[in-house]
This record gives C-alpha cells, sequence and structure tokens, in this order.
C-alpha cells in the first residue's frame, strides 16, 4: 500500500527568491503601465513610486497590512501631489493580493484589504471628481475600472486563500489518518506479540512440568518396575516431539504471518482428556468431568478451554504441592464453563505474590473471547481454584 503523502513546506531561501522577483516586477511593471497610459514618467514621480512600491513588498509576508497601507498611502501622496498620473489600484495589486490571500485564521487579511481598497477608491473618487477639468465620463470610466480590477483582484486572492487552507486541511487530514494507521500496526504488532507471549509461555511450561514429572516417575521406578520408566520416557518423549511441533508452527506463523495455517488439531477441548491423563501421575491424582458436545466449540473457545486447564495443571504441579485435581468442563446453553481446582498448600495470606504471566495470560484469553475468568483461593478449603465462563454463541442445549 502506498504511503499517504504530505506536501512539504517552502523553503526560505525559495520565498525570499519569490519576494525578490516580485518587488522587481513590480517596479518594471510601474514604469511600464504607467509609459503605455500615456501618463508621465519622469524620475521624480513615477520613478521613485516604482521603487518604494517595490521595496514595500520585501517585507509583505511579514507585516502585510504595514504593506498594503503604506503603498496606498504612497499611490494618494504622489497623485494629489501631480507628481504621477499612475493609476490608483492597480500599482498596488500585489498588496492586495497578499493581504486578502493571508490564509493565517487570526488575520482577517480579506476584510482590511476590501476596507483599504474602498477607502483607497473613496479618496480617487473625491480627488478625481474635485480636479480641474474632470470630465463626468472620463472619471466614471477610470473609476470603474480601477473598482472592477480590485474585485477581480480580492476575488482571485480570496480564492487562492481558499485553496490554500484546503490544502492545508487536507494535509492534517492525511497526517492523521497517518498517524491512526501507525498507531493501529502498533496496536496489532503488541496484539501479536501478547499473544505470541502467551503461547510461548503455555507450550513450553506446560512441555517442561510434563517432561519434569515423566522424568521423575522414570527415576524412581527405574529399580523396580522398568516397564513403568518405559512408559514414563515414552510419554516424555512424545510430549517433547508435540512441543516441537507447536513451536515450529509459531515460528512458521512469524516467518509468514499473512499465512496462519491450520488450527493446531492437538489443542482443543477434545484433547483435554489426553492433555489430563499426560499430567496425571502417582504423585497427583487428577479427575475429569466433562458434559455437552465438546467437538461442537468454536475453535478459539476450545483452544482456550484446552489453555486453561493446560495452564492450571502446570502451576498445581510446579507450585502447590497437590495431590489431587479436578477439572471440570461443561458445554451447553450458550456457554463453556471450564473449573480446576487442587488441595494444594495456601497462598501466603501476609504477602499474597502478584498474578504470573500464566495467569494473565489465561485472563487475557477469556476476556479477549468476552467470557468471565477468576483465580484464587477455595475459601475455607485448603488449595486453589480456578474458573472461566466463555459465550458460545447458538450453542445447542
Amino acid at each position: 500500500m502506498a504511503r499517504l503523502a504530505v506536501s512539504a513546506p517552502i523553503g526560505p531561501v525559495t520565498l525570499r527568491l519569490v519576494d525578490a522577483l516580485l518587488a522587481a516586477v513590480t517596479t518594471v511593471a510601474v514604469l511600464t503601465g504607467t509609459a503605455r497610459l500615456d501618463a508621465r514618467l519622469d524620475a521624480a514621480g513615477a520613478l521613485p513610486l516604482a521603487l518604494w512600491l517595490g521595496l514595500l513588498l520585501l517585507v509583505r509576508r511579514r507585516w502585510p497590512l504595514a504593506a498594503l497601507l503604506l503603498s496606498v498611502q504612497a499611490v494618494v501622496v504622489f497623485r494629489t501631489s501631480g507628481l504621477t498620473d499612475a493609476g490608483w489600484v492597480w500599482p498596488v495589486s500585489a498588496a492586495y493580493a497578499t493581504l486578502a490571500a493571508d490564509d493565517r485564521t487570526d488575520r482577517p487579511g480579506l476584510r482590511w484589504a476590501t476596507g483599504v481598497g474602498l477607502a483607497e477608491l473613496a479618496c480617487a473618487a473625491t480627488w478625481e471628481t474635485t480636479a480641474e477639468g474632470a470630465m463626468p465620463r472620463e472619471v466614471l470610466g477610470t473609476l470603474g475600472a480601477e473598482a472592477l480590477w480590485l474585485a477581480v483582484l480580492l476575488a482571485a486572492a480570496a480564492a487562492y486563500r481558499n485553496r490554500l487552507r484546503w490544502r492545508a486541511e487536507l494535509d492534517e487530514r492525511l497526517a492523521r489518518t497517518e498517524r491512526e494507521r501507525t498507531l493501529e500496526a502498533s496496536r496489532r504488532i503488541a496484539e501479536a506479540r501478547l499473544e505470541i507471549a502467551r503461547e510461548l509461555h503455555d507450550v513450553v511450561g506446560h512441555t517442561l512440568t510434563v517432561v519434569g514429572v515423566q522424568l521423575r516417575v522414570a527415576a524412581e521406578a527405574l529399580d523396580d518396575s522398568p516397564q513403568q520408566a518405559r512408559t514414563a520416557l515414552t510419554t516424555a518423549q512424545q510430549t517433547r516431539t508435540e512441543a516441537v511441533r507447536d513451536l515450529r508452527a509459531l515460528v512458521l506463523v512469524l516467518r509468514e504471518p499473512q499465512d496462519k495455517g491450520p488450527d493446531d488439531p492437538a489443542a482443543g477441548a477434545l484433547e483435554v482428556s489426553v492433555l489430563v491423563d499426560r499430567m496425571r501421575s502417582a504423585e497427583l491424582d487428577i479427575r475429569l468431568e466433562t458434559s455437552g458436545d465438546l467437538g461442537a466449540v468454536p475453535a478459539p473457545v476450545s483452544l482456550a478451554i484446552h489453555r486453561i486447564v493446560q495452564e492450571s495443571l502446570t502451576n498445581t504441579v510446579r507450585h502447590a504441592d497437590a495431590s489431587r485435581a479436578d477439572v471440570s468442563v461443561r458445554c451447553g446453553h450458550g456457554r463453556a464453563e471450564v473449573s480446576v481446582s487442587d488441595n494444594g498448600r495456601p497462598p501466603a495470606e501476609t504477602h499474597p505474590a502478584p498474578p504470573g504471566h500464566g495467569v494473565r495470560g489465561m485472563d487475557e484469553r477469556v476476556r479477549a473471547l468476552g467470557g468471565d475468568f477468576s483465580a484464587g483461593p477455595r475459601g475455607e478449603e485448603s488449595g486453589w481454584v480456578v474458573r472461566a465462563s466463555l459465550p458460545v454463541p447458538r450453542f445447542p442445549a
């Protein structure tokens, strides 16, 4: 996808060159226009006026109103003093356009330009009508042409100002869209990293726990019951193979995120019984109770059920020092209920430990699917209980 482009501002050197060029053009235009209108062109009238109007344009960006007022004042002074016969409005066209096109919201440039223009036209009308030998038709034609030129000039400047504002709003929208897109990408990356962290924690933690349990069983039974030791080692080897497969699938997703691949068939609600059998040992008796059609549970909920049971039993083996654990998975009436409890030692009452990565991961999984999650002591009885309730849309009763 192509990146959104935002127009780059013009550099200060370029702006100074434009101002210098416009000042030179204005000076030449005033002199040329005066000559073509058969007006007086001398060193004491049109020339200093043209130079003064050009010099004022060099500061038009910083002080547009002052540049226009000083330009209009110069034209009025030179005309009423009889030093030049140049026009009233057109010699100041660049100053009018600069002020009227000012797109800054705190500068009402168009209103100021309109007011100054009307004041100049009023001064011109007063001077022209009271001048000796003035012809009404000629005065009307001159002032009409000046007024028409002022209107066209202000309209063009206003259109240019509106275009600048439109471009600024468009650039702001594009920049805001780009920022939102960047934030969304960052959010997706954070969610992906969190999902990867949960999967790694569940897979690696569960694998090491099961392998550790089976190796301990094999070590204890090696002399007295070689067959039991061989069975424990086989279970550990199978667990290791499944963990390697899961890690390879996760690495494949990381390398090719657009191809998530099929769901893991060994991580679902139907495989909870296999998981329980693998975790069961002589030191820990695990009892499983299921109800409902586990095969009809949607894949995301089915995976969450498996991971909750997996992580809960892993924590029981690691931390609880329990002799019994009860696992319950019930599906029906639009809900999937999971409960894992044990009779292990209670947590420290004075300095309870904060939730680990596993508990946080289970909570995040459940809440991402719109469910409820809790984990804590069993109350008056010793042990720990994990409960999760997940919605299952259109699940059969």
